[in-house]
C-alpha cells in the first residue's frame, strides 16, 4: 500500500495553510498605522514637536494600540495636543470626543483650543465640555478607547468624585474596550498628597482607583521611566528628564 500520497497531500495541506496564516499576518501588519509618519506630519506645529521630546507620542499611539476608525475619548484634552495626534491616527473613519470642564476651558486653555481646532486634522474631533465625574455625553457608549494623559493629579486635587468619574468611564467603553493613562509618577506612599505641588501622583494610589471602576490591568509601558528622577521635585522644575508611568487597562468582555 502507497502511504506516499496522503502524506504529500497532509504536508501540501500545512503548507498551504501555513501560508494563508502568514499571508493574514502581513495583512493585518500592513493595516497598522505608520505612528512615525502620523508624528512627522509636516503640518504639525513646532510647539507640539518640542512636546513631542518628553512624550515619545510615536510610541505612545503603537502602546495604545490605536487605529484607523476608533471612536475614542480623550479626558481633559487641554490644549488639544494629544487630541491632535489621536484624530490624525483614526482618520476620517474615526472619532474623537475631547473633554474638558468648563472651569479648565474658561481658565487657560479656550483660546488655544479653538486654534487648534480650525486645523484640518481635527474635522473629526467634538469637543465636549463636561464636568469630570459626568464626562460622557449620553448618547455617546460602546467606545474603543479612552485615554487620559498626564491629567489624573490634576482631578485629584479638585472638588470631583473620581469613583463616579471612573465608573462613567468603564461604563462608556464596549466590552473589551480600553483605557490608555499616563501621569507623572510620585514617590511610593506620597499617594495624591503631591498631586498640586509637584504635579505628581503615586502610581499605585491611581492604579487602586482605576482598578476599584472594574479596569482590569492589560500591559504597563516602561518608554517613559526615567530612573535618575528623584519623584520629589515640582514638574516644572525637575533638573532631570520626569518619571512617567504608562499603564494600558481594558474592560472584561
Amino acid at each position: 500500500m502507497n502511504r506516499s500520497v496522503p502524506r504529500a497531500a497532509t504536508f501540501t495541506a500545512l503548507a498551504a495553510l501555513t501560508l494563508l496564516t502568514a499571508s493574514a499576518v502581513c495583512a493585518q501588519d500592513a493595516t497598522s498605522p505608520d505612528y512615525a509618519a502620523i508624528v512627522a506630519a509636516p503640518d504639525r506645529s513646532e510647539a507640539d514637536r518640542q512636546i513631542d521630546q518628553r512624550r515619545q507620542p510615536a510610541k505612545m499611539l503603537a502602546f495604545a494600540g490605536v487605529k484607523p476608525g476608533m471612536v475614542i475619548l480623550d479626558m481633559e484634552a487641554s490644549a488639544g495636543y494629544s487630541t491632535e495626534l489621536l484624530a490624525r491616527t483614526v482618520g476620517p473613519a474615526g472619532k474623537i470626543y475631547a473633554q474638558d470642564s468648563a472651569a479648565i476651558m474658561e481658565s487657560f486653555v479656550k483660546d488655544r483650543f479653538a486654534v487648534r481646532a480650525q486645523k484640518p486634522a481635527m474635522k473629526n474631533v467634538v469637543h465636549v465640555v463636561r464636568d469630570y465625574d459626568d464626562p460622557v455625553p449620553p448618547d455617546v457608549a460602546n467606545l474603543d478607547m479612552i485615554t487620559f494623559f498626564f491629567a489624573y493629579h490634576d482631578i485629584s486635587y479638585m472638588p470631583v468624585d473620581r469613583a463616579a468619574m471612573n465608573r462613567k468611564m468603564f461604563a462608556a467603553l464596549k466590552p473589551g474596550g480600553y483605557l490608555v493613562i499616563a501621569d507623572n509618577s510620585a514617590k511610593p506612599g506620597d499617594g495624591i498628597s503631591v498631586a498640586k505641588t509637584l504635579h505628581r501622583i503615586d502610581e499605585s494610589t491611581l492604579k487602586q482607583e482605576i482598578e476599584a471602576a472594574g479596569f482590569k490591568l492589560v500591559a504597563e509601558g516602561d518608554f517613559l521611566h526615567q530612573p535618575e528622577d528623584p519623584r520629589d521635585i515640582p514638574v516644572s522644575k525637575a533638573p532631570v528628564p520626569v518619571d512617567k508611568f504608562v499603564l494600558k487597562y481594558r474592560k472584561p468582555q
